[in-house]
Parts: structure tokens; C-alpha cells; sequence
């Protein structure tokens, strides 16, 4: 069989730098398992200490928010409200803006809400990219050990090539173990911080018209 001039040196450092891949790969899924174990433990955490907000609690806090009918009494009927103290902190910033007019009070509140988005997706980007590179990683090292082990096993070297399979199998359970554990985490959390944003904007609108229609400005009284 004919050989193209210069393939062996190309398949010499192809094979050179795929085996030197191996060492970082194990050391990634490595890194990716201990992030998943650390994460799982801090689900179950937030799991124990999250509360749930029922329905009828947002309906109690919209109905309390509206009733003053006045910004400044809408302070006093959030220390009343059975509401996470996230929610309470968010709506404050609000309440204390009865000097600006209703578009930049608007303009806040929407910033103050994409703020909560972005610390939710930075909560949530580390094991989605985990549930990603995860697999990846796993069947990279179930690949490159191949390589060697096929040569093993044509020199009838059985020991060698039961250390590369093994490391190949090693890697791949690892990799989907990761990307399993993170997908699920990513998931709960998703809709934890889902319902939260979704309790969190009608709040943010119901004080948002109670400050509109208790305080118009120049122009709207014009």
C-alpha cells in the first residue's frame, strides 16, 4: 500500500497530541465531578431551607400593597407580609422612589428585575456547562486510550489493553455521571428561580401602579 509523503509524521503528531489530551480530560471530569457532588450539596441545603410561596400569600401581598393607597405606606405594609425578605428588599427599592417620575421609577424596577435574572443565570451557567462538556469530556477519554489499546492488542499485549479499556470505560461513566447530576440540578433550580421572578414581577408591577395612581406627576396632572 502506497503512503503519502509526510502522513506518518502528521498521524506521529496527531497521536502525540490526542495522548497528550488525556491527562487533562481525566483531570476535568475530576473537577467536574467534585463541582457536582458541591452542588448537589447545596440543592439539597437550598431545598431545606427554601419556603415556598403559595398563591394565595402573592395575592394577600398585592392585596396589602394596594390597599394604602399611598407610597409611603406601602414600607409599612411590606413589614407585615408573609414574603421572602428577597421580594421585600426589591419592592423597598421601589417604594423609595416616590420623587422620580413613573418611566425612570419603571426603568428601575425593570433593571432591578434583569439584575435577579443575571445572578440566577450565573448560578445556573457553571453545571449547564457541565451537563455540556461533561459527556464531551467523557467520551474524549473513552476515545483516546483506544488508540494505544488497538495497538496493544495487535501486538497481543492483553495487559495493556485491559489498562486502557478500563480507563476508557472509567471515563465515560464519569462523564455522564456529571452531566446526569448537573442536568438535574440546573433543572430543579431553573424552576425554583422561575416561580421566584414570576411571584417577583407581579409584586413589582402591583407597587408600580399603586405608586403611579397615589403620586401622578406634573405632566400626567396636565
Amino acid at each position: 500500500m502506497t503512503t503519502v509523503p509526510g502522513t506518518e509524521i502528521l498521524n506521529t503528531i496527531l497521536d502525540v497530541v490526542s495522548q497528550s489530551l488525556l491527562i487533562p480530560v481525566i483531570v476535568g471530569l475530576l473537577l467536574f465531578m467534585f463541582y457536582a457532588i458541591i452542588s448537589l450539596g447545596g440543592l439539597i441545603s437550598e431545598y431545606s431551607s427554601r419556603r415556598k410561596v403559595e398563591i394565595s400569600e402573592i395575592r394577600n401581598a398585592m392585596s396589602s400593597i394596594s390597599n394604602p393607597g399611598n407610597p409611603q405606606r406601602i414600607k409599612k405594609a411590606l413589614g407585615s407580609l408573609q414574603i421572602p425578605r428577597a421580594y421585600k428588599e426589591i419592592l423597598l427599592e421601589i417604594a423609595n422612589t416616590s420623587s422620580l417620575p413613573p418611566r425612570t421609577r419603571e426603568a428601575l424596577a425593570r433593571k432591578l428585575i434583569e439584575t435577579e435574572e443575571l445572578k440566577i443565570a450565573k448560578r445556573l451557567e457553571k453545571t449547564d456547562i457541565i451537563t455540556r462538556l461533561g459527556p464531551s469530556l467523557g467520551l474524549m477519554g473513552t476515545l483516546i486510550p483506544l488508540g494505544p489499546g488497538l495497538v496493544a492488542l495487535g501486538a497481543g499485549d492483553i495487559q495493556t489493553l485491559a489498562h486502557n479499556l478500563t480507563i476508557a470505560f472509567n471515563t465515560t461513566v464519569m462523564g455522564l455521571a456529571t452531566g446526569g447530576v448537573s442536568y438535574a440540578i440546573s433543572k430543579i433550580r431553573r424552576r425554583w428561580y422561575g416561580e421566584y421572578l414570576s411571584d417577583l414581577e407581579a409584586l413589582v408591577e402591583t407597587t408600580l401602579e399603586v405608586m403611579k395612581n397615589a403620586a401622578p406627576t406634573t405632566e400626567e396632572a396636565a
